[in-house]
């Protein structure tokens, strides 16, 4: 780390694990009816994990000075308030955006982050050995750092379009222990070389503001799965594996989505499956969603023949 900011960023971790600082964050709809309840910040998590405005002596001096030496602070009248979250799963302290998440370049984690990390641990184990293994859309780089953990001595990548994610995922990989390539690249574009194993946890949603971390585009969201899913196709060596968390529009019945991929990588052997049967309902209220009776989460492992 050789800015002083990401150097600040270590020094808040560390200092967040000496004090056992854990935060499971929820989805925006929960944070925004328990930050309802009160307008300011009276501890720790509700500074790091609430995103609650607050006094300087509500924090320790020593994480006062990490966030100031970050850059990670605004003022709010006579109040500060964190432009970062630290959330927790299990022994990993993730950095990445506070709430709301309305910047075009914000780096989300949330429920999707942990069942994506389940989803990791529950499959991952079964494709090893692996060499090369690539997050695809990595954000805050938790992806990444659950299969580094699950699949020791794999060279790990992380892979996104957007400079803030990948500065805070190196940050994060770093405090982890993970050697991790960083790459500034839309989709694989930028992982050069050979690779046997691809994990992806895309957006799924279609957003009015287009905001990189939540728009999976045409198809009600679901068209940047099926993108990724096609370069996946192409770059996978023989026995190479694809592990791909996403969210589905289900219409009339129907997982259009599931056809799609299906008929998009008909050279592997696909395993596919709900995980959620239904996310983020607030959704269907949007004009883009007017034929959709549910979200689903769904993940799929697919190996090359």
């Amino acid at each position: 780390m050789n800015d002083a900011r990401d150097r600040a960023l270590l020094d808040l971790l560390s200092a967040l694990e000496e004090r056992q600082y854990r935060f499971i964050t929820p989805t925006p709809t929960t944070h925004a009816r328990v930050t309802a309840r009160k307008p300011e910040a009276g501890d720790l998590r509700d500074v790091l994990g609430w995103s609650l405005p607050f006094r300087a002596e509500t924090l320790d001096r020593e994480i006062f000075a990490s966030l100031k030496a970050a850059d990670a602070l605004d003022l709010r009248g006579d109040l500060f308030v964190s432009r970062l979250r630290v959330s927790s799963l299990d022994d990993l302290l993730l950095l990445h955006s506070a709430y709301p998440t309305i910047q075009r370049d914000a780096v989300f984690f949330g429920p999707d982050s942990y069942r994506f990390a389940a989803l990791l641990r529950a499959e991952l184990p079964r494709l090893l050995p692996r060499r090369r293994i690539v997050d695809v859309g990595a954000g805050s780089g938790i992806g990444g750092l659950v299969a580094a953990q699950t699949a020791p001595g794999a060279r790990v990548t992380l892979s996104d379009i957007n400079p803030e994610a990948l500065r805070l995922a190196a940050v994060n990989a770093a405090f982890a222990g993970v050697d991790a390539e960083i790459v500034l690249a839309s989709g694989l574009d930028g992982a050069e070389g050979e690779i046997d194993c691809i994990i992806a946890n895309p957006p799924y949603i279609v957003d009015g503001s287009h905001r990189g971390y939540r728009d999976g585009g045409p198809m009600h969201g679901g068209q940047l799965s099926l993108d990724w899913a096609n370069a996946a196709a192409s770059r996978l060596s023989p026995g190479g594996a694809l592990i791909l968390y996403t969210g589905s529009a289900i219409v009339n019945g129907a997982d259009e989505l599931q056809a799609a991929l299906l008929a998009a990588l008909s050279g592997f052997d696909i395993s596919y499956r709900e995980l959620d049967p239904d996310v983020f309902g607030e959704e269907l209220a949007q004009p883009a969603y007017a034929d959709v009776e549910r979200i689903a989460v769904v993940g799929l492992v697919a190996i090359k023949r």
